[in-house]
Order: structure tokens, then C-alpha cells, then sequence
């Protein structure tokens, strides 16, 4: 992992995912503004490359992990994740997901981890699942009611 570089997040605002993945899409762009939000030391975005280091997914760490409508009261570091749409479905998502989690592990050694994933979104559920997440709590989205799964992995 690395930290994310203008480039990067001009890369991934033209991935595009097939439906129901869709709503993953980001708008046109990026804004100024949307790269002062990427880049903004705060949400800690990185990237995971590749061994020819092109990305292949980027995350985040802390709020922007989170969804409006969650209980995020209990002391946990918070993952954001998203693969390139190319790669998904391949069964690849879990070496992603170990390289993150590992990397939020040494680098933050947070209390636990905790990821919100929205509930149509199986293939990640399974992922993170497996990489020893349980599940903790359900709700909806604060603007659309969209249902949403917490998951958490206590790293004590």
C-alpha cells in the first residue's frame, strides 16, 4: 500500500462498475474538490498496486468508512474499500482485503477494524468474512433508507 497521489484518484473516478455495483460509480471528474477530499491527510486514502504497480484497489481509514445511519460509537478503525471493477469476481478481493488490513493493523494498531458494506453487495460480505469479520449490526442509510451491514475483527 501507498498513499494515494492525484493520479491515482484521477484513475479511479473512470472505473465503472456494471449494476447493481453501480451506485460505487463516481461522478465525473475529479473536482478540485474531490481531490482535496482524497487527499486530505484526515481520511488516510492509500491505493494497493500491483507487482507492475498499477492500482488495483484504494481504501481509506477512519470516517470516511463510514455510512450516515450507522452506530459507530464502539472504538474501532474504520475501512473504506474499493477494487478496480476489472478485477472483481475473481476471487482476488482477499489478497486486497489481507494487504489493508495487515498495513491497518502495523500502522494504526486500532482496538479493532470495522467495515460498512452495503447489504446487496454479497462478494464483499464473503470477503471480509472471511478475513474473520463478524457481523454487529444493520441499518439504513440516513438519506435512502439504504440497508447497510456492519461488520468488525477485534485485533486483540
Amino acid at each position: 500500500l501507498r498513499p494515494a497521489t492525484k493520479d491515482d484518484i484521477a484513475h479511479f473516478f473512470t472505473w465503472c462498475y456494471p449494476p447493481p455495483y453501480d451506485s460505487y460509480n463516481l461522478s465525473e471528474g475529479p473536482t478540485a474538490a474531490d481531490l482535496a477530499y482524497y487527499l486530505d491527510p484526515c481520511y488516510r486514502f492509500h491505493v494497493v498496486v500491483d507487482e507492475a504497480d498499477a492500482v488495483v484497489a484504494f481504501c481509506s481509514f477512519g470516517e470516511d468508512g463510514q455510512v450516515p445511519g450507522g452506530d459507530y460509537s464502539a472504538d474501532a478503525l474504520d475501512i473504506g474499500m474499493g477494487m478496480c471493477p476489472d478485477l472483481t469476481g475473481q476471487g482476488k478481493g482477499g489478497a486486497y482485503v489481507n494487504q489493508v488490513v495487515a498495513f491497518a493493523l502495523a500502522t494504526f494498531a486500532p482496538p479493532a477494524l470495522r467495515v460498512t458494506i452495503a447489504a446487496f453487495n454479497r462478494r464483499a460480505q464473503r470477503v471480509w468474512q472471511r478475513a474473520g469479520f463478524v457481523e454487529v449490526g444493520r441499518f439504513g442509510r440516513e438519506r435512502d433508507q439504504m440497508p447497510f451491514i456492519m461488520y468488525m475483527r477485534s485485533t486483540t
